[in-house]
């Protein structure tokens, strides 16, 4: 059996042909969806980077496996304690631990580990090659190691290659020589001058005032990347720039599946192609970044072409990325690990049954401190900390109808808000009765005066607000972060 994970970081699904985007920025990708099976209602349950793939990785919620944030007492895996025997429980329980079983060779290419200080990461590989950039990476330096390692080993039995690619991470990197293939495409029909006029009417970061997150600053080395979105030429600039890593990131996946094919094993590989998160790219005003527990940045793309099991089929169920290990475990006949949190959907890959969830509650520590619960056509988001976006309490959206996150109606509708409540409170309460600590970690991170992206930025930010002549918004900031100002 051979396996190759790619994982796209900061991928949005509605960037991707095979997910109705009218913009070809991913013609490798697609031709693997019309033969596998495509999920469309797919989350990670913990955002962004570190709390994703860590989720993964573990089998467990944040809740319970406690990396949430991306700094403080919140950013480690919490340790098994005076139980620990010669060797943790994660080092059994890890995802990749579920290809060794079977006798597999598994092996990462990914800085990951490094970027985050996250060697938890590494747990269940045989071997791991660190491009070296800690996520700066462009797909021309991570290819080449691909390529080569597929010469030496593509062709043998039995291994699980999981690669990670980061060109659709800010900074937009794809290299000048590439051109701009979208510069004569329209923009996303959404997305429209009325649009922007009242997206320049909110405040916080990678707002359209600040792309570069608490300014409008921009690197002559990513010239790609605007620091602000004045006019619909800005606007371009953002989009394309997004566009341009996904189609050079999916370019660089064709020579993958080129050097798959010359080595004759293309047909038999099972390849799974996601990311940790999305992207947003004007979801809730914000461009380029994955800061929230909304649309934009918890919806990712799952793809999956299994050999022998379902083709050209289409999953709308809810799943998170956590059911991919007993999903994986359950197809290849493995037990699964005692403390996963995974559900398997292997019946929808092997015969198109129903196997999602009714409910997800998906949750982001590390910009916001949010919790958001999926379920029908609705995402209701409940804020915590509002990483000085000024975001209410609640917050509610139609999907269906406003897929991008610009109506909020949270007020005309509380019943489905009390809904909401009620399914967050059910998740919660079955956390909480089935960890070992007694500590929900999104309360650590506000206890430590709040998420790492945030934390320390108001009083700078707050000059900012004054010089561009957004000074009404400053009450309200020193209202809800009085700490901030001590």
């Amino acid at each position: 059996m051979k396996v190759l994970l790619l994982d796209l970081d900061s991928t949005n699904p509605a960037h991707l042909g095979c997910y109705g985007y009218h913009r070809h920025t991913s013609p490798n990708i697609d031709k693997i969806a019309a033969e596998g099976v495509r999920f469309t209602n797919y989350y990670t349950s913990d955002a962004p980077c570190f709390p994703s793939r860590t989720a993964l990785m573990t089998g467990r919620f944040g809740i319970h496996n406690g990396v949430v944030n991306h700094g403080g007492a919140a950013a480690d895996v919490r340790h098994d304690g005076e139980e620990r025997g010669f060797r943790d429980k994660l080092s059994f329980e890890n995802f990749p631990n579920v290809f060794r079983r079977k006798g597999m060779k598994t092996s990462l290419i990914s800085p990951f580990a490094e970027r985050h200080s996250s060697y938890t990461f590494y747990a269940g590989f045989n071997e791991m090659y660190n491009t070296g950039k800690g996520g700066m990476e462009s797909a021309e330096e991570v290819t080449p190691v691909v390529l080569d390692w597929l010469e030496r080993n593509g062709e043998n039995e039995d291994w699980f290659l999981y690669v990670n690619y980061w060109d659709p991470h800010t900074p937009y990197r794809a290299p000048e020589s590439f051109g701009n293939p979208f510069k004569d495409e329209p923009l996303p029909t959404w997305i429209t001058d009325e649009v922007l006029e009242k997206q320049k009417e909110k405040i916080g970061p990678h707002s359209v005032h600040e792309i570069n997150m608490f300014n409008n600053t921009t690197d002559p080395e990513y010239p790609r990347y605007p620091g602000e979105i004045k006019n619909m030429d800005d606007m371009r600039k953002m989009i394309d720039g997004y566009d341009c890593g996904v189609k050079y990131l999916d370019d660089h996946i064709g020579m993958i599946f080129e050097q798959l094919e010359k080595q004759g094993v293309m047909e038999e590989v099972i390849i799974i192609i996601t990311a940790d998160h999305g992207e947003n790219m004007g979801e809730l005003g914000i461009y380029g970044e994955h800061g929230t527990a909304d649309q934009g940045t918890c919806h990712i793309p799952m793809i999956i072409r299994w050999p022998g099991l379902k083709s050209g089929h289409v999953d709308n169920d809810f799943h998170y990325h956590l059911d991919l290990p007993p999903t994986i475990a359950e197809l290849i006949d493995v037990e699964p690990a005692e403390r996963w949190d995974g559900q398997s959907y292997a019946a929808a890959l092997k015969k198109g049954e129903s196997t999602g969830r009714d409910y997800l509650v998906v949750s982001q520590c590390a910009h916001v401190c949010q919790r958001s619960v999926r379920f029908g056509d609705w995402l209701y988001i409940r804020s915590y900390h509002d990483g000085y976006h000024l975001f209410p309490k609640e917050m509610l959206y139609n999907l269906k109808e406003d897929p991008f996150e610009q109506h909020d109606i949270a007020s005309e509708n509380p019943d489905l808000c009390r809904e909401a409540v009620y399914y967050l409170n059910e998740w919660h309460d079955d956390m909480m009765s089935t960890m070992d600590h007694d500590v929900d970690p999104l309360w650590t991170v506000m206890k430590e005066g709040g998420p790492l992206h945030a934390k320390g930025n108001l009083k700078h930010y707050v000059k900012r607000l004054e010089a561009t002549g957004r000074g009404h918004a400053i009450p309200e900031l020193k209202k809800r972060h009085p700490r901030e100002f001590e």
